[in-house]
């Protein structure tokens, strides 16, 4: 299989920090970003520079790491923000305006043709700078279709590198996706940017979609943080990239770690049954299950712990059976007898059908009860 041909845009450190609440220091955007090049995402959209000047100052100190990503930055199609973006010495800036019609009415009270005007007057500006230019239409998926290629057409004629796509509110579904990124991939002159909004919890599908049928650049956020539901994930794409897309070029071992420490920064935890980095994501109770993975652990694991930077995990609980509790005490050092085993299986399952986890000093204990009430 061919590999598709994308590449990935993460942006944590500004679309991210907009979920309520999140406010990342200089040190920990640094950090992140040190993480997402070692994945080796080629593209880090560092911040929002004109907001504040303590804002700019971490853009300008990202796009002076020395990264081999590209380092981007957000701007409104001001002058005042596209300068501010100029000064910050990154590679890359995306210039955004609303295009829908709800959007143009109440954001501008304007005509959008004079709306559009004045934004691609701001992306020749920063093409002039010697910067790439990625031109951003929010509200895309709500756009009259021949409107947004006619903004895109005038884009890639004033310079800019490539168009954006966004489905802010979360509204597209991945088969509305794939004949909007087709067309569009079709009609216009600069490659497709897809970022998209969970809103509706598709982002990550519509996303992987979107790459299927052509967008080359995918906007994801480390753990799906974001606006409102947040967005794409970044493990979730990467993953599907590696699985389904023939793209294997990621360091995909980095990404346990990079959750654990937006999970810390940010102070948003995942869901333990989230994809990939969830704390369930590689943990196995059912006994079939795990009398399966011992012999083959493909039987049950499509994606490999050992991939992403995680470890298989085996529980104990009321679905639980004999090769699995077998196992789980062989690895603590213990050998039970065939008496002390089925005694051992039958209180574990009384003790969690109470709703009671079973953790490892408790199965210690339950296992020293067996040594002293079961001889043989």
């Amino acid at each position: 299989m061919k590999p598709w041909n994308v590449e990935i845009c993460d942006v944590t450190l500004r679309d991210g920090e907009q979920a309520p609440g999140v406010s990342f220091t200089c040190i920990e955007k640094m950090d992140i970003a040190s993480v997402l090049d070692e994945i080796g995402v080629e593209v880090i959209e560092a911040g929002f520079p004109v907001v504040s000047q303590n804002e700019k100052e971490c853009v300008q100190n990202i796009a002076r790491m020395g990264l081999d990503a590209r380092v981007c930055c957000l701007s409104r199609a001001r002058r005042e923000d596209v300068e501010t973006a100029i000064d910050c010495d990154v590679d890359m800036v995306s210039i955004f305006i609303a295009t829908s019609d709800l959007h143009i009415r109440h954001k501008y009270g304007r005509p959008r043709e004079e709306v559009l005007e004045g934004a691609l007057a701001m992306v020749e500006l920063a093409a002039d700078h010697g910067l790439q230019v990625r031109f951003a239409a929010e509200d895309a998926s709500r756009t009259d279709i021949a409107f947004l290629k006619e903004a895109y057409t005038g884009g890639a004629e004033h310079g800019a590198t490539y168009a954006s796509f966004a489905d802010t509110v979360g509204c597209l579904t991945p088969l509305e996706v794939a004949a909007i990124a087709e067309d569009l991939c079709r009609s216009i002159p600069l490659p497709l940017c897809i970022h998209c909004h969970n809103d509706m919890g598709c982002a990550s599908a519509n996303t992987i979609t979107a790459a299927a049928v052509g967008a080359f650049q995918l906007h994801t956020t480390v753990n799906g943080i974001g606006e409102r539901a947040g967005n794409a994930a970044l493990e979730e794409v990467l993953v599907a990239l590696h699985m389904k897309g023939g793209v294997d070029r990621y360091d995909l071992g980095h990404l346990h770690r990079l959750s654990a420490m937006v999970c810390e920064y940010s102070g948003i935890p995942v869901a333990k049954t989230k994809a990939v980095v969830g704390d369930h994501a590689f943990t196995h109770e059912s006994g079939i299950h795990i009398a399966a993975i011992l012999e083959d652990p493909t039987t049950y694991e499509y994606i490999s712990p050992k991939l992403v930077g995680g470890e298989q995990c085996f529980i104990l609980g009321k679905h639980t059976g004999r090769r699995a509790l077998e196992h789980i005490a062989r690895t603590m050092g213990v050998k039970l007898t065939d008496g002390q085993i089925r005694w051992v299986l039958r209180r574990v399952k009384e003790i969690s059908e109470g709703k009671c986890c079973i953790t490892p000093e408790m199965f210690l204990g339950i296992i020293r009860q067996a040594q002293e009430t079961v001889v043989a």
